[in-house]
């Protein structure tokens, strides 16, 4: 086991010698042998800095520590590892080693949702762990804007992702230890945390390889089409995306009625409902927008199927009448989202539809050829915020 010495661990947690001396004689901090300490000790050095952040006073803490209260031997679990210690590099001197911009090395914080770091703030472990990754790509040639569009993207969905499970951990462990008036070790369960972590990460490496391999498979097609195109063989079919915008009447004020875990139910429902439906017909839900969802589908056909689908759906199981608008055009891809127009119009139509209703323009009606969809003509309509008029479509099954 690697021990450090005081000085090496208050550098490696971002702290003053003194802060280790104050927290030994608080009795927060008990290295095994004087001024030796474990990456377990330089965990609770950290989480010390985090709780006093936070306003919890360390006299309470120790207090509560004696009384058997609370505890941080947790944090010698494996489990617990991915709490980082500071590197001893600064972003300045990072990027003068690498030649990674610094701009671009201030990304990793942000991306992680930490505030901009400054130059000679030092880069964390686990932040060092991400450098290779962008060197081979600079050095392949890759835009900067392109690499930092990822490293958010990638920080924007493993928050989601860990979020959640926090959210998980709360309810399915922490909460019931305290309602059976466990102590403070049960609750953190660290054998339990040791078990499943490898086992969480082992599932999300699992989830991305699978899309990754969707989206790579998508992206062969896309080149292969471009090349049997240029030589004269193949004449790729031009068909626009569509994009869809689902609202449900009241859906947020609905939830701040039921209560916590209530409106947590109902919101995973709905999401299950709508992201089965949309990706049963090759569409995926990119983000939610208050009361409601935004969609990309590839072809504006099994789009408008998957609206009607889904505005059934959600009336069978009880909730608030949906109402859905699509419009078909280019759309600007960034950071996991779409921009454009083409999204403006779809979602000024969406606002346009009454409860049920799902409205189409007319170039997704064009681009239809769904056995079994009618259009009813509207006609020409006014959308607010969009000059001049857009001719509108109702959509409906046979």
């Amino acid at each position: 086991m690697v021990r450090y010495s005081g000085e090496d661990a208050a550098q490696r947690a971002g702290v003053e010698p003194a802060y280790l001396v104050r927290l030994v004689d608080l009795g927060i901090l008990t290295p095994e042998t004087p001024d030796r300490y474990s990456d377990g000790d330089v965990r609770r050095v950290l989480m010390a800095t985090s709780l006093e952040g936070a306003g919890i006073p360390l006299d309470a803490v120790a207090a509560a520590m004696q009384r058997g209260a609370v505890t941080f031997d947790f944090l010698d679990a494996e489990a617990y590892e991915r709490f980082a210690a500071l590197s001893g590099e600064t972003f300045l001197q990072v990027s003068e080693r690498t030649g990674i911009p610094l701009e671009l090395l201030t990304v990793i914080r942000e991306a992680i949702g930490m505030a901009e770091p400054a130059p000679d703030d030092r880069l964390r472990e686990d932040e060092m762990a991400i450098l290779p990754f962008i060197e081979l790509q600079l050095a392949a040639g890759f835009r900067r804007t392109a690499i930092e569009r990822l490293l958010r993207v990638q920080g924007d969905s493993t928050r989601r992702i860990t979020e959640q499970e926090a959210s998980w951990w709360r309810s399915e462990v922490i909460e019931p230890a305290v309602a059976a008036g466990k102590g403070a070790e049960e609750m953190a369960n660290p054998e339990f945390a040791d078990r499943i972590s490898p086992l969480s990460e082992r599932s999300v490496l699992a989830m991305y390889h699978a899309q990754q391999a969707r989206a790579w498979t998508a992206n062969i097609i896309e080149g292969f089409e471009q090349m049997l195109a240029q030589a004269g063989i193949h004449s790729r079919l031009e068909r626009l995306p569509a994009i869809c915008f689902l609202d449900i009447s009241g859906y947020t004020r609905l939830t701040q009625e039921l209560g916590d875990d209530a409106a947590a139910d109902l919101a995973s429902t709905v999401a299950l409902l709508v992201q089965r439906n949309s990706v049963q017909h090759g569409g995926k839900p990119i983000k939610w927008l208050g009361d409601g969802v935004m969609f990309h589908f590839a072809d504006p056909g099994p789009g408008v199927r998957a609206a009607l689908e889904m505005v059934a759906a959600l009336a069978d199981a009880g909730l608030p009448p949906a109402h859905v608008g699509l419009h078909a055009g280019p759309v600007l891809f960034q950071q996991g989202d779409y921009f454009g127009q083409t999204v403006n119009l779809s979602s000024r139509i969406a606002d346009y539809a009454r409860p049920s209703e799902v409205l189409v323009s007319q170039a997704v009606a064009e681009a239809s050829s769904e056995h079994g969809i009618l259009f009813g003509d509207i006609g020409p309509v006014e959308l607010k915020g969009v000059s001049g008029s857009l001719h509108l479509l109702r959509a409906q099954l046979e």
